[in-house]
Order: structure tokens, then sequence, then C-alpha cells
């Protein structure tokens, strides 16, 4: 199949043009600068340098492609998260880009749709598990964009397409900034746990997500939670982190100061989401290689360290 992916060169876009390649799909990715274009290159994909929110340039870089895989994403640093200007840039990319895209992909006739969602938006569950119909709790303002670009996924579907979403859990890879700053904050005592840590947290390794991001391009138009088998109690998720590395287990601080501090994010780590994946596994026979938090982070603590030596 050929397929067209923004954001090709970000965390997970740049796994999912791997997994594509290896898969035998001809893939066509978005990259600014010549050294992110040579890295699409090295991986067996053609780069292309592309506004995404020029409508006209979209149609033409688009052209051809029988899937178009929305993963472009501006995630802030884990320090400035709780900062509201921070997310501005992914909040346009979510709603602005994803309907130029989801435009591009219906005037070129592509066949597919795919955008990389989130499970934050489903709120505090407790310790049901939950499924794609489980309601939803937007009470942080930058995840009302990705309903945006779920919603404009949607109109792709209606409008004769297959339109996918990915609702994604917590990523973490030895590549992304973000788990280099877990580690680095970890190591330094100075990732606390929220009260007992007792509440459910559900995590995906890159890796994993980009697999399933291939499994996509066969799958029922919808919406899928994407996650790992066994989602853990963030004090176990905590502990997975620690062990795996060999460090002391992280300070405990009270909930309400938790989330005074880190703000909008602060509160859904604190909710409890014990996410299903069964809907996604059974429509695409897609099966994560880290079952758990407790192996990927096992995965991650054994290639950092074999760098540092």
């Amino acid at each position: 199949m050929k397929v067209f992916v923004a954001g090709a060169t970000g965390v997970l876009g740049r796994s999912t043009v791997r997994a594509l390649v290896e898969a035998g799909h001809e893939v066509r990715g978005t990259a600014r600068g010549t050294e992110k274009a040579e890295m699409l290159r090295s991986f067996g994909a053609e780069p292309i340098e592309v506004d995404l929110f020029d409508p006209d340039a979209l149609r033409t870089g688009v052209a051809g492609s029988e899937a178009v895989l929305h993963f472009a994403t501006k995630i802030p640093p884990i320090m400035r998260m709780r900062w509201k200007g921070a997310w501005r840039e992914n909040d346009r990319l979510r709603t602005i880009a994803s309907k130029h895209l989801v435009d591009a992909a219906l005037a070129t006739s592509a066949q597919v749709f795919i955008y990389e969602s989130i499970t934050f938006i489903y709120g505090e569950h407790g310790d049901e598990w939950i499924g794609e119909d489980g309601s939803l709790s937007i009470y942080w303002a930058s995840l009302k964009s990705t309903l945006d670009a779920e919603r404009e996924t949607k109109r792709f579907t209606e409008a004769g397409g297959r339109g996918v979403s990915l609702r994604y859990a917590a990523f973490y890879a030895p590549y992304a900034q973000s788990t280099l700053d877990t580690v680095r904050l970890a190591r330094r005592r100075m990732f606390p746990l929220a009260g007992d840590g007792s509440n459910f947290f559900s995590s995906i390794h890159v890796d994993d997500g980009a697999t399933a991001a291939v499994a996509a391009l066969q799958a029922p138009a919808g919406v899928y939670n994407v996650t790992d088998d066994e989602p853990l109690r963030m004090r176990d998720y905590a502990r997975a982190i620690t062990d795996a590395f060999r460090l002391k287990p992280p300070r405990r601080v009270p909930r309400w100061l938790f989330r005074l501090v880190g703000g909008g994010p602060a509160k859904y780590l604190v909710s409890s989401q014990r996410v299903a994946n069964a809907r996604f596994k059974e429509k695409t026979g897609w099966v994560p290689k880290y079952r758990s938090a407790r192996e990927g982070w096992q995965q991650i603590a054994q290639e950092l360290q074999g760098k540092e030596n």
C-alpha cells in the first residue's frame, strides 16, 4: 500500500515508518531539513517537505497515497507540560492540520485515514476496564483538540472512506525524550508518586504503537484503544522504572499537592485508567511485544545502559 505519514520524523512517526517499510509498504513521510530527510531515506521511505497548514501543498503531497496517517504532534517537554501556551502548536496540528489532511485525503481518493489520538480523554474510571465506549472527561483544555481531530477522522468515514482513530495510551521508548526525562528525574528522586499510587495507568511501548499503526491499515472504520495487555497501578508502574534502573523508590507526595504543582496533565496522571485493548486485537490480530510496562522498561534500561557502557 502507498502510505503518506504526517509527522514521520516524530517519536511514533519514525518508528511507524520503519515498521511500514518492513511490512512492504511504499512510504512517503513529512520531514523538515536535510538531516531528517536523510533519516527517512535510511529507513527506505521518501521524504517530502510540506506545510501541514497549506491545503494546496497538502493535496499535492498526499496525491497517489492509498492511506494517510496523521501522526504530527508537538508535545512540550515534561517540565513545561503544565503551561497552556506550550500546547498551542499541538492544538493547531490537531484542529487545523487535521481538517486539511482529511480534505487532502478525500480530494485525492485515499482509502484510509488514521489519526493518533490518546486515552487520557477517558478521565477517572476507578478499577473498571475502559472500552472505546467509555465515558469521556475533558477537564484539561489541551485535550479538547484531540476530539476535534477524531471528528475530522469520522468525517472521512462519513464521506465514504475508512477513518480510524487510535487512542494510544502513554508512550515510552528508549529514544523518546519524555522517557529520557523520566529516567533523569527518577535518578534524582524528582519523579514523585501521588498518594498511595493505587490508580491504574495505561501505557504502550512506542515500538508496539508502530506495529499497531501498521495493523490499523486493515481495521474497520472506528475508534480503537491501543495499549499493552496489563495496565499497572501507578505505584507498580513507578516500581517498574526504579527496578529496571536499580533506583530507590520514588518519594510520595499528597495527591492535592501533585495536582497543584503539575497543573492539567497531573489531573490525568492521578486519574485511574485501566484501558482495554480487546477490540483492536480482535479486529486486527495485533499483539503487543511488551505485554506490560514491567517488560518494556527492562528493555529500555538494557538499551540505555548499553549505550552508557
